[in-house]
């Protein structure tokens, strides 16, 4: 068996069955499990997905759903404290640099957060900042052959026919 088929339940039993669980500021999909189900939101991978499950004591393959609500409100507190539950390498905001401190963000708070380091990349004129300016790779990958934004490089062979047939026609018209 696998994490995406939901083991408890079956069809007919439709209507205790919640098709959006909120957590955070995310709606979840209430029809996959548990599991698959976590790694819609923004912070939270497969193996984090695993852990909260594991954390709130939870069946990862059971139906997100169809949980009663102080499992979800378990895997809402799992979620929010995650960073105190886990390792501090696991956490995605390691050493933040108003605070120091180590933290894991989940949903909007992850973007929020990047648009601010990379706002204050761009205010210090940091290398990375200078490269984000300009709408440039940031993280040393080759811009020689890749990643052109600029229009046409090679030979327009369209726009040569077209005036050479008015450089004939205009030939014709003089004879």
């Amino acid at each position: 068996m696998s994490a995406e088929e939901p083991q408890d339940g079956s069809p007919e039993d439709d209507e205790d069955l919640r098709y959006f669980v909120r957590i955070g500021q995310t709606d979840l999909d209430g029809t996959k499990a548990v599991e698959r189900s976590l790694t819609d939101m923004n912070g939270i991978g497969k193996r984090t997905a695993r852990i909260v499950a594991d954390a709130a004591d939870v069946d990862r393959t059971a139906t997100l759903g169809r949980l009663d609500d102080d499992e979800i409100d378990r895997i809402i507190g799992v979620v929010e404290n995650f960073g105190d539950e886990v390792p501090e390498w696991m956490v995605n905001r390691r050493n933040d640099f108003y605070t120091g401190e180590s933290s894991h963000r989940v949903g909007s708070n992850l973007s929020q957060t990047r648009t601010q380091d990379i706002n204050r990349m761009k205010m210090i004129d940091s290398y990375r900042g200078v490269r984000h300016k300009r709408g440039q790779k940031v993280r040393g990958q080759r811009t020689k052959s890749t990643g052109r934004t600029e229009g046409t490089i090679g030979v327009n062979v369209e726009a040569i026919k077209e005036d050479m047939a008015e450089e004939e026609a205009a030939e014709e018209d003089e004879a």
